[in-house]
């Protein structure tokens, strides 16, 4: 692992660059690859063109792309001299994306000009700040003398702004997160132990790089500990176990759902290069973990991906299962009072607050007074509890929770509670207003599915005015709602189960 003193991304790409990872892929796609050598030369090389184009130290620059080299490509340059990166959805409508242009001043765009139906229109887009707009393939091919850049990178701190991350909350509209190298790196390297990965893996991870889930866990994971990142614009399953094989991925972090549609397509697909730590659906028997013994990583944009849980690869203590895991080091939870804000001693369910160096260091346009408490915590606004050993319990969105006959309703434990039964691919829990009355509402993706089997089913698992009274069975993911960032679209939600 790089010496932990390399907290710009200018810093680690020549750290590795200047040591025996030069010649190891740092990343590959279905079409091109780069070693770490050549991503520090293409990259230097790259950034002295953004600077010949007027892009500075400071620089807000969006970019739109779907996942492959080139957007590591180009996002590492940015960073390396300062630039401030500003990922953008592929997902993003015109008014969605000329939103978040303004909320984050953005000054220079690169974008595709469309991926996978959605087209982004920047010749109508009016934002006071962009000072210029370039396709991918123009960008691609800036080109100048690397000690242009060199001299640039010099001038970067720790401290600095490095990238704007939008939120994908559920409640609002989404929030620029701004984090710096050193808080950014720090989170990354804190998570690397539970995620297992280390400068041998070669990651695979399809989240999108528009998310912190791709970009932290993805990107930056695989530059701070020196493994290689596999990555693919639009995973499918057969393209996907292609890749898999032909890489051989050693870890495989993502969706659970993804991982189960894979494994159904496996066939005799040989996957035996895959360790403990990845997703178990596509790990043999006896490298799995017993069921509930592992944590679900905890994290948001504004720590900059997880900040809590459990080496992957080891179960935890009985005591703790259906925990998040322990918090990280460098990060400081606490629980207080959904009312009142007072802290709660362990074992009360309250908010969860959180503080650190890993924290970010403020959103767009709003003050620090207004993000963080008067002693410097970022409330999360989810709930949850610390047991005696520090383990730390989710119960959900404060914003999410409702009553029912005068009895609280956590979603997640609702949909937890469902995912376990058996056919259940994923399921998403909401309230559905009746007069002055909640129902539970759940949609549910599965196969051979009928409302009385779950119904039977999560009566023997949580309390009956938990159990859901309105159903929407689907077959597929994609019929969820989702908005802009990819969120769960939880008002569009609600509209489908009135109906049910």
């Amino acid at each position: 692992m790089p010496d932990r003193e390399a907290d710009t991304i200018d810093a680690l790409v020549r750290t590795h660059t200047l040591s025996a990872k030069a010649s190891q892929f740092a990343v590959t796609d279905p079409d091109a690859r780069l070693t770490y050598a050549e991503l520090d030369t293409s990259t230097a090389e790259l950034a002295s063109g953004f600077i010949a184009m007027g892009i500075a130290k400071g620089s807000r620059v969006g970019l739109i792309m779907p996942n492959g080299v080139d957007w590591v490509r180009i996002a590492i340059a940015l960073m390396r001299i300062g630039a401030v990166l500003v990922p953008l959805s592929t997902l993003l409508r015109p008014g969605e994306l000329t939103a978040q242009l303004r909320m984050a001043s953005v000054q220079f765009l690169v974008t595709v000009e469309e991926f996978r139906g959605h087209r982004y229109p920047v010749d109508r887009i009016e934002v006071p700040t962009l000072r210029a707009t370039w396709t991918a393939g123009e960008a691609l091919g800036f080109s100048g003398t690397r000690g242009t850049a060199d001299t640039l990178a010099t001038c970067v701190r720790e401290s600095d702004p490095m990238v704007i991350m939008f939120t994908s909350g559920s409640s609002g509209p989404p929030k620029g997160t701004v984090h710096s190298h050193r808080n950014a790196l720090g989170a990354v390297r804190s998570g690397l132990q539970a995620r297992c990965i280390t400068g041998d893996t070669r990651l695979y991870l399809p989240m999108p790089f528009f998310w912190v889930g791709g970009f932290g866990a993805g990107i930056l994971s695989a530059l701070v500990a020196g493994a290689t990142l596999v990555t693919e614009p639009v995973p499918h399953p057969e393209s996907t176990l292609e890749l898999l094989q032909r890489e051989q991925v050693t870890l495989f972090r993502g969706w659970p759902e993804q991982a189960e549609a894979l494994a159904r397509h496996a066939g005799a697909a040989d996957l035996s290069s895959l360790r403990p730590g990845s997703l178990e659906a596509l790990l043999p028997d006896g490298m799995r973990s017993r069921p509930g013994a592992q944590a679900s990583l905890l994290g948001m944009t504004e720590s900059f991906g997880p900040y809590c849980g459990f080496s992957a690869d080891a179960d935890m203590p009985e005591s703790a299962w259906g925990s998040c895991g322990r918090p990280f080091d460098g990060m400081d939870v606490r629980i207080v009072d959904v009312d009142t804000g007072v802290a709660l001693p362990r074992g009360e369910a309250g908010v969860i607050q959180i503080r650190g160096p890993h924290v970010m260091r403020g959103i767009c346009r709003r003050s620090r007074e207004q993000v963080f408490t008067a002693d410097g915590y970022y409330p999360t606004g989810d709930l949850g509890y610390l047991d005696a050993d520090g383990f730390l319990f989710y119960r959900g969105r404060s914003d999410d929770m409702f009553k029912v006959r005068g009895a609280t309703v956590y979603p997640s434990e609702v949909a937890r509670a469902l995912r376990s039964v058996p056919g259940v691919r994923a399921a998403h829990v909401v309230n559905v207003p009746d007069g002055r009355a909640n129902r539970v509402g759940a949609a549910v993706v599965g196969d051979g599915l009928t409302v009385e089997a779950l119904r039977s089913a999560t009566h023997e698992i949580i309390s009956s005015f938990k159990v859901p009274t309105l159903w929407l069975l689907l077959e597929e993911e994609d019929a969820v709602p989702r908005g802009g960032t990819g969120k769960v679209d939880n008002a569009a939600l609600r509209a489908m189960l009135e109906g049910c």
